[in-house]
């Protein structure tokens, strides 16, 4: 599910993806998603838009992750992915 957010209603954790080597990155991202419990968010910075990465974690968490992009502008993306409770 992707959406947009006004004001937070969880809590978030920052992850800075641009300090990572590239080989790691992905590895890395699902290690600490997979660490949040529901109603935890990772807050993701990046340089660029993660569209390949999206799909990965959308296949991965399906309906268990929510992605909220909190800013979307050339060079500075930033998106909550936010731990859902299991259904």
């Amino acid at each position: 599910m992707t959406s947009s957010i006004d004001a937070p209603t969880y809590t978030h954790y920052p992850f800075d993806a641009r300090g990572i080597a590239r080989r790691f990155r992905h590895s890395a991202i699902f290690g600490a998603l997979g660490a949040l419990e529901p109603g935890e968010a990772m807050r993701f910075v990046n340089d660029h838009d993660p569209l390949p990465l999206l799909d990965q974690l959308r296949a991965r968490f399906e309906e268990r992750v929510d992605i909220r992009y909190v800013q979307r502008e050339p060079g500075a993306i930033v998106i909550d992915f936010v731990v859902l409770a299991k259904a």
